[in-house]
């Protein structure tokens, strides 16, 4: 019976080892992987691929050590008191093994052993950019500091600004080939434990090959994947995201991917900018409700312009007729193909702009801008008022903060002129109403999309529309559900006046 025991012991190693030169056999198939013996005595074989190693770690430390130390090496577990370097790991685990190379680990290996050692030499820094400004997120005003392709300086960002232990970090891989670490992060008694059960869920049930960036991520989370609308906010700013937190918010940080993703949101969140909350209160109320008014005017101005020109014309005050009447004296086409002539043309220049070089890309949408707009209503093809509003209706989308919402109001406005060309005015009315249909339908992370409008939160509405002064605005939203109601203490101009007795 014992040796039965034993014997089956023997073929399991075996089998182990089977496998493991398996693995080695196959990745001495690829030009980058290496295989030597730093001993003259060929007892030690070392292992790895040399892109993901610290060629200085493996040169000045690890051979080194191993050859100053031959004559103490006895055993792989030796290799802990010989190699100054944390974590090395004796096992059996081939399928440890695996992961470990392809994440930058050094196997090594005792001529006829059975174990094998896991050194971890992985350069992490190695080809990441060491600039981490908010270039598409750029405020005047406050911190330009923004998150980078590397998950652990990402973590170090919002550590130094969050200086507490109730910040939680969970790890996740995602990604049957990229196996990327994706973390969930969240404040420990503040964030509701639903939203960090729904996302761990999410996550863990993800079914993906490789995760490029964390938009993937995002996309395999939302809770419908059929709305133009982005489910979750995406920043690349840390402070945006430690504000998110603070709320009791949930973020997601991915490896390889320099945008957060906070969770879960309102679509009022996607017209807050970071610049609102550096400035006074008054003056970011009033860019909010710019911002608010820019969206507006960006989706509907040029459908009212179809249907007023084609249906109900009857209601263009008197002083407007007669300029209307010689702008479009020559034009040959409808309202609706000149409209959709000049959109077409305003999107043809943003793509081509934003994918040339920077500072050909800034030539091509101003000249381009000036010259083709010049030439169309020169040569007839449109109308003077109708090139104003469409400029207006361009430069209106841009006041959106978030580039995935500015996507969005961008694709809108293409239905609402389809269905102002067929229908008029009374199908912009039904097109507003199928859109708040649409709206009131959505989820984000289970929460509803339009909250605190709909279903309606009056305590909610304070950092909605308005931004409160802070000795206002102690409260979290009670939509998040959070764990603790205030942020703070309030204070006022009353408690002020005690801070200096002038009597």
């Amino acid at each position: 019976m014992f040796k039965w025991k034993r014997s089956n012991s023997q073929k399991k190693q075996e089998n182990s080892q089977k496998k493991l030169d398996d693995i080695l056999e196959a990745a001495k198939r690829s030009a980058d992987f290496q295989s030597f013996s730093p001993l003259d005595n060929n007892r030690l074989t070392i292992s790895c691929y040399a892109p993901l190693i610290d060629e200085k770690l493996l040169r000045r430390v690890l051979l080194p050590a191993i050859q100053s130390h031959s004559d103490m090496l006895i055993d792989l577990t030796d290799l802990k008191n010989i190699i100054p370097l944390e974590g090395i790991e004796v096992t059996e685990d081939t399928s440890s093994a695996e992961k470990k190379l392809n994440q930058g680990h050094a196997i090594l290996q005792l001529k006829d052993g059975k174990k094998f050692a896991l050194v971890n030499i992985a350069n992490p820094t190695k080809g990441l950019r060491q600039n981490n400004e908010t270039d598409n997120e750029f405020s005047v005003i406050g911190p330009k500091i923004g998150f980078i392709e590397n998950l652990d300086t990402n973590l170090h960002l919002l550590r130094r600004q969050l200086v507490t232990t109730d910040l939680i970090v969970e790890e996740h891989e995602v990604g049957h080939i990229s196996k990327t670490r994706v973390a969930i992060l969240y404040l420990n008694g503040i964030t509701n434990q639903e939203f960090i059960q729904t996302a761990r869920e999410r996550i863990k049930n993800a079914d993906f090959d490789v995760i490029h960036d964390n938009t993937i991520v995002e996309q395999l989370l939302s809770d419908n994947s059929t709305t133009p609308f982005p489910p979750f906010l995406s920043t690349e700013r840390a402070d945006k995201a430690a504000y998110a937190l603070k709320l009791g918010q949930i973020v997601i940080l991915a490896e390889g991917s320099c945008y957060a993703i906070t969770a879960p949101v309102s679509i009022l969140d996607f017209f807050n900018s970071p610049e609102d909350y550096y400035a006074s209160w008054v003056q970011g109320s009033f860019f909010r409700l710019i911002r608010f008014f820019g969206v507006s005017f960006s989706v509907f101005a040029t459908p009212i312009y179809i249907a007023v020109l084609t249906y109900h014309f009857e209601i263009i005050p008197e002083n407007l007729l007669g300029p209307i009447i010689f702008s479009r004296a020559n034009v040959p086409f409808p309202p609706f193909l000149e409209v959709l002539f000049l959109e077409i043309t305003i999107e043809l220049l943003r793509e081509a702009g934003a994918r040339l070089p920077s500072k050909i890309g800034q030539t091509l949408g101003i000249v381009g801008g000036i010259v083709i707009g010049q030439a169309t209503v020169q040569a007839a093809l449109t109308s003077n008022i109708l090139l104003i509003i469409v400029a207006l209706a361009a430069l209106s989308s841009f006041t959106t903060p978030i580039y995935k919402m500015s996507n969005t109001v961008r694709l809108l406005r293409f239905p609402f002129i389809f269905i102002a060309a067929i229908w008029g005015g009374y199908g912009l009315a039904v097109g507003a109403v199928l859109l708040l249909g649409h709206l009131f339908r959505l989820k984000s992370l289970g929460i509803p999309y339009m909250i605190p409008l709909f279903p309606f939160r009056p305590a909610s509405m304070g950092d909605a529309f308005i931004r409160f002064p802070y000795y206002k605005a102690n409260k979290r939203p009670s939509y998040l559900r959070a764990l603790k109601e205030n942020r703070f203490s309030p204070s006022g101009k009353n408690d002020r006046e005690k801070d200096i007795n002038t009597e």
